[in-house]
Parts: structure tokens; C-alpha cells; sequence
């Protein structure tokens, strides 16, 4: 799952090379912890959340499949 939002997400922002995604375990459900460049988190998120809610969905759906549970949360660092 941490290779497909990658892919998704590089595929969105103006600065790809800076994309990192970093899974960490909460209690049993996987959270993929998203940086990328500031300029870039607007089009992550999306008008009123449109697209940070469509790749949520979508990576919920592909672990359904696979019998796992994830999230995705958008870390700024500052």
C-alpha cells in the first residue's frame, strides 16, 4: 500500500522527489504519515478535501482486500 500512494501522490505534486511516505503501527491499523513540499500540499488536499479524500478512499479499499487497515495523514513539518 505505501508503494501505490507514492505513486499516487507523486503523480499530483510539482515536486515528486520530495514525497516521502512513512508507515507507522497505531494499535493495530497501519497510518502512512504523507511529506511532501509545502507548495504541494494544496493540491494534496484539494478543494473542500475532494482529493485527499479520494486517495484515502482508494487506500482504504485496496487494504480491505488485503485484510489490513490503514489511514493516511498529512505531515507538515515546520
Amino acid at each position: 500500500m505505501e508503494e501505490f500512494l507514492a505513486y499516487v501522490v507523486k503523480g499530483l505534486v510539482q515536486h515528486p522527489e520530495s514525497v516521502r511516505v512513512t508507515p507507522v503501527d497505531r494499535g493495530g491499523s497501519t497510518v502512512y504519515e504523507l511529506r511532501l513540499d509545502a507548495s504541494d500540499v494544496g493540491k494534496i488536499i484539494g478543494r473542500q478535501g475532494m482529493t485527499i479524500n479520494a486517495i484515502r478512499s482508494l487506500l482504504q479499499v485496496g487494504s480491505a482486500k488485503k485484510g489490513i487497515r490503514c489511514s493516511v495523514e498529512i505531515v507538515e513539518d515546520k
